[in-house]
């Protein structure tokens, strides 16, 4: 087996290692059944089993109680840019949306082919590198619903208290950052997230939905556009992603033997800070593209003098195995994505050839 890597990419992302070797050590049998879970039918106990247990510990760890829902879809996030609006966007009405970078402007265009929505804050004039205040957040009273997006992937900001909304529904895609930290859970009526960056592997989504919500849905969606029916089926209404479904499973186990969101906040906050202190100690080589305000925890950009001494670097600490640090077209530079499975000593590592590529190609 090859030496592993400390793996920096945006998603899909690195995973706990004890939870990759559980999954290989049950890959051939799940558990007496004489089959992968790969190959078990999702109508076995044996895998419904898995989906109960997932939704009991995301809305344990969530704080939340029996209000909620939670399921397990297909289509990542980018389903969920359409289906938000298709499920809560009544003719007639309108629906509230806060642009703070790329995946939040496509959500907004998912939703102007659904119906009526409009843009209450936008910091695209300044290439996202900061969030609205509250002054410059302009919300509708009468808005169907507010959508925003929690953590901004690719420019690297982060919400770290959320908009005031009144009893307007607050709808968030929480995919880059959900579960980094503890959040005011009872603050959102929907919150969705593609698993691939802080919960397990590609291929499922999940979606923590109000059951108020839920009577909302109109009756004449396509079955699987409805999350009514998802939540009457249990997720189960189609095949689901089973495997996904259950190496997310195991990953919120580890959470939880991790100590939560709390402990996950501890450790987000220590292995960050050791990168953007990198940053801030070098007088200028490294250059961050977010305020220091609305730094992420999650997605860490930063640009160097020029573009060769970028390449020079991303060389180095692949030689290091240091991988996935590419910034995305949109910013360039780096980015270093250390979503909660990202180890201290990853972080340590950057944060050391950081120090010593500046000392030596400044």
């Amino acid at each position: 087996m090859s030496e592993l890597v400390y793996n920096f990419n945006p998603g899909p992302s690195t995973l706990p290692l004890s939870v990759l070797k559980q999954a290989q050590s049950e890959l051939l049998d799940y558990r007496g059944t004489g089959m992968s879970v790969l190959e078990i039918s999702h109508r076995a106990k044996e895998f419904e089993a898995i989906v109960h247990s997932a939704e009991a510990l995301f809305k344990k760890l969530a704080g939340v109680g029996e209000e909620y829902r939670v399921l397990f879809l297909q289509g990542g996030a980018s389903l969920q840019f359409a289906m938000v609006p298709l499920n809560f966007l009544p003719a007639g009405a309108s629906a509230d949306y806060i642009i703070t970078g790329g995946f939040a402007q496509k959500a907004f265009e998912e939703a102007q082919k659904t119906g009526r929505a409009r843009v209450a804050a936008t910091t695209a004039a300044d290439n996202f590198r900061r969030l609205p205040s509250p002054q410059e957040i302009s919300l509708s009273p009468d808005a169907a619903y507010v959508h925003m997006t929690s953590n901004n992937t690719l420019y690297g900001t982060q919400w770290h208290s959320y908009p005031e909304t009144g009893n307007v529904p607050l709808i968030a895609d929480m995919s880059s950052d959900i579960f980094c930290r503890p959040f005011e859970t009872g603050r959102f009526s929907l919150i969705y997230a593609g698993a691939q960056k802080n919960l397990g592997p590609a291929g499922v989504t999940v979606v923590l939905i109000r059951k108020s919500l839920l009577e909302k849905v109109p009756q004449t969606l396509p079955a699987m556009l409805r999350y009514d029916l998802h939540a009457a089926n249990d997720s189960l209404y189609n095949t689901p992603p089973s495997f996904s479904i259950y190496l997310l499973e195991l990953v919120l186990r580890w959470i939880e033997e991790q100590g939560g969101l709390a402990a996950m906040a501890r450790h987000n906050e220590e292995k960050a800070g050791y990168i953007y202190q990198a940053m801030d100690e070098s007088d200028g080589f490294y250059v961050g593209h977010a305020d220091k305000a609305h730094r992420s925890l999650m997605n860490i950009t930063f640009r160097l003098p020029d573009e060769a001494r970028e390449k020079k670097f991303l060389a180095e600490a692949a030689s290091r195995r240091l991988v996935g640090l590419k910034g995305h077209r949109s910013v360039g530079g780096l980015r270093a994505s250390v979503y909660n499975a990202m180890s201290k000593e990853g972080c340590l590592a950057l944060a050391e050839l950081m120090a010593k590529f500046r000392r030596t190609n400044s």
